[in-house]
C-alpha cells in the first residue's frame, strides 16, 4: 500500500503546481504593437454643430485600477472610494475641434485627469464632464475656447451611471438626457446627483451576528433569472443604500451657487421638464430584495417643481418579484416628458396584466397628463403586440410608435397625433420581421432638445432616416428623406461599393448638408462635411494605427448548409498568404436563432471597413499563421421561438460542418487543423461542439455557461423553465456531457463576471468535470475581471494563452494536410 500512497501524494502535488499562480504573460510582439497603437477618436457633435469634442479612451487600463475597491450590491459594482462605478471608462484627455474647419482647440485639463467625455449645452458654448480622483469625482465646465475650470464644493454620485449615460429602471422614468449630470434647458445651470455634504461614515459592519439571513415566499409563482451581486444581509443593505443615496442640486452657471432641491433619496432618474420648470423623479426605497437587481426594487414616480417639492405622484410601484417571463410590471412604465409639449409626461400600461400569455385585443396603453398634473390622464393610444418604444418629433404632436410580437418577430410602425388623441386615426408606416437587415428603412436622425431629450429632426412632413443598407454583398450605409404623407422615401446619400461610409449627424434642417464617418480596407475612418450636391470636405486626417493589418485580406464568403439554409463568414488571411496553401484554421461564431432560413443567411457587416483590430479578437491570429473565419453565422432555425432550441444541437454541428466544408473547398483550410471558438453563448456552442462532435482539434470558451440546470428559469432565447423543458435543459448542457470531450478545451472566465447566467462556477465546474473525465483542459480564471475583459494585462495574457493553445492543438496538430500542391 505504501507505493500507491507516494504515487497519490506524486500526483496531488503535481496537480498543485499546476493550480500555482501564473505571472501575466504577453502574445508574440507584433501582436503588441498592434494591440497598443492608438485608438481611432469619435467626435461628439455642439447642438449649434460648429465645434465638436474628441475624446482619447483609455481602452486598456492597468490591472491596478481593476483591482480598485469593489462593493458588488444590489447587482451594481461601486468604487467606494469615488462613489462611483467600478470600473468605469474614461478619457485621457479631451480636445476640441471647430467643424467644418477640424482645427483643434486645446482643452485646459486637470492633471493626471480620467474624465468622462463631455454634454454639450443646449446652445452649444459650454460643455460640461466629470473628472475622476482619489477623493471623488469632480465637474468640471468648459466653453469652446478651450477654458475649464471645476466647480467647486460639489461630488458627483455616479452610482447611478455615468454622468454622462443615463439612468431609469423598467418601470422608473426614462427617456433621453438623463444621468447624474444634466444642463437645464436655459443652459445657464447643471441638475447634478450629488453626494451628500457632511455625509456620515459609511456603516461598519458588526463582527457579531444578531441572527440568521432569512429569505421566504408566500406563495405564488416568482421566477427570477440567476443575478449577480445581490444583497445578502442587512448590513449589504445598509451600505447600499448609503453609496446609492444622492442630493439632487442645481448649479447656476454664473455664480457657481449650488442650491439642494427637494430631500435626498435613492435617485434612480431625474429628468427636467423642456420648460425647466418640473423634475420627474424616480426614487427607490425599501423593502430591498435578495433575489433582483436595484431596477426592480419598490419606487415612487413623482413630479416636483425646482425647489422640490412633489406636484404629483405619477406612480408608486412595489417590487416586480411578479412580473412573469416575457411579461412587464402592470403600473406605469417608460414614464417620460413630451419634448414638443412644456410639461406633458407620457407613460405606457400594460392592459394584459402585463402577461403575454393573456389573450386580449390590445397589450398596452400609451396615456399623457399636462401640466399642472391635477386632471385625469388622456389616453392616447392602444397598441395590439407589446409596446416596443417611442420617437417624438421636435415639435407638435407626431410621434413614431412601436409594437412588436415575440412570436413572429414582427414589429410595426404607427405614426400617431398626440395632440389629438382618439380623434386622428393612427397611421401604419412600416411592418416587418425586427431579424430582417435587407428590408430595414433605417432610423429617425434625432437632436438633442434644450431638456437634454432626443427628438426626430423634421422637415415639412419629411423625416430623414439613416439607415446601414444591409444586403447580400454587406451594408451600404444610406441616408433618406422620408415623406410620412405619401411614405416615399428619397435618397440623399448612398454609400459606394468601395468603402463604408454613414452619416453621423445633419449639419442642417433641410439634409442638403451632413457629416460622415468614412473608411475603407485601407483608409482608417475619417470625418467627412459632404453637401447634397456631392462636395466632400475632409475635418480629420487621422492616421493607420495599425498599418500591419492593411497585408491581412479580408474577404465575404457566402454558402449554404446542406438543409438550404445561407450562410456566411468573413475570412482573414495572413500578411504574405500564398493561394493555394492551406491554413491552420480557427472558427468563431456567436448562433443566433432565427423563425426562418431567409432572415437566418442575411450578411452582417462589411468587408469595405477598415480593419482595426482591438481586445483579445479571434483576427489577431490571423498574424500568427491562421485563417480566420470570423462572424461565422450559426443559425438556429425554427417557426416558433419557443420550440427553436429542440434542435439546437444537430444545427450548430450542421453550420460548423458547412463552414468547414465550405473553407475547405476554397483550399484555404486544413479541415484536419480546425480549432474553434466563442465568448459568452459563443463559448456555450464552443463547448457543445466538442461534446457532440469530432470536427474540431481544440477549443476556446470565454466566459460561458456549461450547465443550463444552474438557470432553471430560462437563458439566452430559451423561455421555457427547467420543469417545463427538462430534456431540453439537460441536451443542451456540455456539462451533462462532460466525458465526451476529449478534444482540448481551453475555459477562460473572469473571476467578477457580472453577467447573469455565466457565473464563474460555470467554468469551474466544466474544468473539473471534463479534467475528471480524462479530458485535456485548462482553466485561466483572470482577476478583476467582469464579463468582458477590459485591464491591459488581462488582455495580453488572454492573447497568450489563445495563441499557445491553438498553436499546440491545431497548428502543430498531426495530419495536416499542407497545400494543394
Amino acid at each position: 500500500m505504501k507505493p500507491a500512497r507516494n504515487a497519490s501524494l506524486v500526483l496531488c502535488l503535481a496537480a498543485l503546481a499546476l493550480a500555482a499562480a501564473e505571472t501575466y504573460q504577453k502574445p508574440p510582439q507584433a501582436v503588441l504593437d498592434a494591440l497598443n497603437a492608438p485608438t481611432t477618436p469619435t467626435l461628439s457633435l455642439s447642438p449649434t454643430r460648429d465645434f465638436a469634442l474628441q475624446g482619447s479612451p483609455v481602452r486598456y487600463p492597468p490591472i491596478a485600477e481593476l483591482s480598485q475597491p469593489m462593493l458588488r450590491l444590489a447587482g451594481q459594482r461601486i468604487n467606494p472610494k469615488t462613489n462611483g462605478l467600478h470600473n468605469a471608462t474614461f478619457n485621457s484627455s479631451l480636445t476640441l475641434r471647430k467643424i467644418p474647419e477640424g482645427t483643434e482647440i486645446k482643452i485646459d485639463l486637470p492633471p493626471n485627469p480620467k474624465l468622462s467625455g463631455g454634454r454639450w449645452s443646449p446652445d452649444g458654448t459650454h460643455f460640461a464632464f466629470t473628472n475622476t480622483t482619489a477623493a471623488g469625482i469632480e465637474l468640471w465646465v468648459g466653453d469652446t475656447t478651450g477654458k475649464t475650470h471645476r466647480i467647486e464644493g460639489v461630488r458627483v454620485n455616479e452610482v447611478m451611471g455615468s454622468a454622462f449615460g443615463g439612468g431609469g429602471g423598467r418601470g422608473g422614468a426614462g427617456g433621453g438626457g438623463g444621468g447624474p449630470v444634466q444642463w437645464l434647458p436655459d443652459g445657464k445651470g447643471l441638475l447634478v446627483y450629488t453626494v451628500k455634504a457632511n455625509r456620515a461614515p459609511a456603516p461598519r459592519e458588526s463582527s457579531v451576528p444578531t441572527g440568521p439571513h432569512v429569505q421566504q415566499s408566500l406563495g405564488g409563482a416568482a421566477p427570477v433569472v440567476t443575478h449577480e451581486d445581490m444583497l445578502q444581509t442587512p448590513h449589504d443593505e445598509d451600505l447600499w443604500e448609503y453609496y446609492a443615496t444622492s442630493q439632487l442640486a442645481t448649479i447656476d452657471l454664473a455664480t457657481g451657487k449650488v442650491t439642494p432641491v427637494g430631500r435626498a433619496g435613492i435617485i434612480e432618474s431625474a429628468h427636467v421638464s423642456p420648460d425647466g420648470r418640473h423634475l420627474l423623479v424616480t426614487t427607490i426605497h425599501r423593502p430591498f430584495s435578495y433575489l433582483y437587481q436595484y431596477r426592480a426594487f419598490p419606487k415612487e414616480v413623482e413630479i416636483w417643481d425646482r425647489a422640490g417639492k412633489v406636484l404629483h405622484k405619477v406612480a408608486s410601484q412595489p417590487l416586480e418579484d411578479r412580473v412573469p417571463i416575457n411579461g412587464v410590471p402592470t403600473g406605469p412604465r417608460s414614464i417620460e416628458w413630451q419634448p414638443g409639449e412644456p410639461a406633458t409626461v407620457l407613460w405606457v400600461e400594460a392592459l394584459d396584466g402585463g402577461d403575454l400569455r393573456n389573450n386580449v385585443p390590445f397589450r398596452d396603453r400609451i396615456l399623457a397628463l399636462k401640466a399642472p398634473f391635477t386632471g385625469d390622464p388622456v389616453e392616447i393610444f392602444k397598441t395590439q403586440y407589446r409596446f416596443a418604444g417611442i420617437q417624438f418629433a421636435a415639435k407638435g404632436g407626431l410621434a413614431l410608435v412601436e409594437d412588436t410580437d415575440r412570436k413572429t418577430r414582427h414589429v410595426r410602425t404607427f405614426a400617431i397625433d398626440l395632440d389629438q388623441p382618439g380623434q386622428a386615426a393612427p397611421v401604419p408606416i412600416w411592418d416587418r420581421n425586427n431579424q430582417d437587415r435587407y428590408h430595414d428603412p433605417g432610423s429617425p436622425m434625432m437632436k438633442a432638445m434644450p431638456n437634454g431629450q432626443m427628438a426626430m429632426i423634421q422637415d415639412g412632413d419629411n423625416l430623414f432616416l439613416n439607415g446601414l443598407g444591409a444586403s447580400p454583398t454587406g451594408d451600404h450605409p444610406f441616408l433618406d428623406r422620408f415623406n410620412l404623407a405619401t411614405k416615399q422615401a428619397e435618397r440623399l446619400f448612398h454609400c459606394d461599393d468601395d468603402h463604408y461610409e454613414q452619416v453621423v449627424a445633419l449639419l442642417d434642417t433641410h439634409g442638403t448638408k451632413f457629416l460622415t464617418r468614412r473608411e475603407s480596407p485601407t483608409e482608417p475612418p475619417n470625418y467627412y462635411v459632404r453637401t447634397a450636391s456631392g462636395r466632400m470636405t475632409a475635418v480629420t486626417r487621422y492616421p493607420d494605427p495599425q498599418p500591419i493589418f492593411r497585408k491581412v485580406t479580408r474577404q465575404l464568403v457566402t454558402y449554404e448548409r446542406p438543409d438550404g439554409v445561407p450562410l456566411s463568414f468573413n475570412l482573414y488571411l495572413p500578411p504574405d498568404y500564398k493561394a493555394g496553401t492551406r491554413l491552420p484554421t480557427i472558427i468563431w461564431a456567436y448562433p443566433y436563432e432565427y423563425n426562418d432560413a431567409q432572415t437566418a443567411g442575411q450578411v452582417s457587416g462589411s468587408t469595405k471597413r477598415f480593419t482595426e483590430v482591438t481586445g483579445y479578437s479571434e483576427i489577431f491570429h490571423a498574424l500568427d499563421g491562421f485563417a480566420v473565419l470570423a462572424n461565422a453565422a450559426m443559425p438556429v432555425v425554427g417557426s416558433d421561438p419557443d420550440t427553436v432550441n429542440n434542435t439546437y444541437i444537430d444545427q450548430i454541428i450542421a453550420d460548423a460542418k458547412a463552414a468547414i466544408d465550405k473553407a475547405a473547398s476554397m483550399g484555404v483550410t486544413d479541415p484536419n487543423r480546425v480549432g474553434v471558438g466563442g465568448h459568452s453563448y459563443g463559448a456555450f456552442m464552443t463547448e457543445n461542439l466538442l461534446s457532440h462532435c469530432d470536427l474540431f482539434k481544440a477549443g476556446v470558451a470565454e466566459s460561458g455557461a456549461a450547465n443550463r440546470t444552474l438557470t432553471p428559469f430560462g437563458f439566452q432565447s430559451e423561455r421555457r423553465t427547467l420543469w417545463q423543458a427538462p430534456d431540453i435543459y439537460l441536451k443542451m448542457s456540455p456539462f451533462m456531457y462532460a466525458d465526451k470531450i476529449k478534444t482540448p478545451l481551453l475555459l477562460i472566465h473572469g473571476e467578477a463576471d457580472d453577467n447573469d447566467g455565466t457565473f464563474p462556477i460555470q467554468s469551474d465546474r466544466m474544468y473539473q468535470a471534463v479534467r475528471g473525465n480524462g479530458g485535456i483542459v485548462r482553466l485561466v480564471f483572470l482577476p478583476y475581471e467582469a464579463h468582458g475583459y477590459r485591464a491591459k494585462e488581462t488582455i495580453e495574457h488572454v492573447l497568450y494563452e489563445k495563441f499557445a493553445w491553438f498553436n499546440k492543438y491545431v497548428k502543430n496538430a498531426s495530419g495536416a494536410t499542407g497545400s494543394n500542391n
